[in-house]
């Protein structure tokens, strides 16, 4: 088996309650291993040729990469939103503890 890597996805929620639902139900599902749930921002962005201007909470959740594609596409699937803005990246480095956390808690440990 190859070593561990990191990867994390960033996505905002209209608000932290829907947020932590979200999350709580990746980590049940050993998706993530972790999740940041930032304070209030402002949101100005572009939906369907309009110009929006909204409050939302980041997250950034923290995974296996192997792990990624699933946790991406289960996200899409939980988020409240109809086309919820999902990123998700292969972490280039990362400290060997945080690497055998990630890959211990999302059951890709070797």
């Amino acid at each position: 088996m190859s070593e561990p890597q990191g990867a994390l996805i960033w996505c905002p929620f209209g608000d932290r309650d829907s947020a932590s639902q979200v999350v709580g139900q990746l980590l049940d599902e050993r998706l993530i291993a972790c999740a940041n749930i930032l304070p209030d921002m402002q949101s100005l962005y572009l939906w369907k040729g309009e110009r929006g201007d909204s409050r939302e909470c980041g997250v950034l959740l923290k995974t296996e990469a192997s792990t990624l594609d699933r946790a991406v596409e289960r996200l899409a699937e939980l988020h409240p939103y109809e086309d919820p803005a999902i990123i998700g990246w292969h972490c280039d480095a990362a400290s060997p503890a945080t690497l055998a956390w990630l890959a211990q808690e999302t059951g890709n440990a070797g």
